[in-house]
């Protein structure tokens, strides 16, 4: 089988389901930019500081798969036999920020992103992630779209943004605060 197909040498592409499509269409940005972040997840994950954190980051990529199997379906067929995304995969993210919590310090102030390469690759991943957000709620408002998908996608940038604190913690990179310039 060829990678190419030269079906979408005019501008359209195929959902689940048969249909042809613009490529500017909505749920194809909804999907390709949840392609994008699990690219960034795949960087993040490679970092040598997230190690012992390989298999829940591959977990969240396997997930991202199932959330862009889904967009990518005629909200019609997302009834018929689709990857599962189920609320477990959420308390997942959840019970795992709750570890990392449990070993890093109250936040007192917004953190400026960065300090350490690997630091700066998971807030890429974060900021992607409230993009793929925000565009499937834009989506959902003109298509039927499952609600796990928007409350994974947001708890994953809240997972997203802990992980990045733990990095730092564990690469002893000192969070910066972000200390606002107000004129007198």
């Amino acid at each position: 089988m060829k990678i190419y197909t030269k079906t979408g040498d005019k501008g359209t592409t195929s959902l689940v389901g048969g249909t042809r499509v613009s490529k500017t269409e909505l749920r194809i940005e909804a999907y390709g930019t949840v392609d994008e972040l699990n690219s960034y997840i795949g960087l993040v994950r490679d970092q040598t500081v997230n190690e012992k954190r390989k298999n829940i980051l591959k977990e969240i990529q396997d997930r991202l798969f199932t959330i862009g199997s889904i967009l990518a379906s005629e909200p019609e067929q997302t009834k018929k036999r689709l990857p599962d995304l189920l609320e477990s995969d959420i308390e997942l993210l959840e019970n795992e920020m709750d570890k990392m919590d449990n070993d890093l310090e109250p936040m007192r102030y917004f953190i400026l992103p960065g300090g350490h390469q690997s630091v700066s690759f998971g807030h890429v991943a974060r900021t992607v992630c409230r993009r793929a957000e925000r565009i499937v709620l834009r989506l959902s408002e003109e298509s039927e779209v499952n609600d796990l998908v928007i409350r994974y996608l947001n708890r994953l940038s809240d997972y997203i943004f802990v992980l990045c604190r733990m990095m730092a913690k564990e690469l002893e990179i000192e969070e910066v605060a972000w200390k606002p310039r107000v004129s007198s």
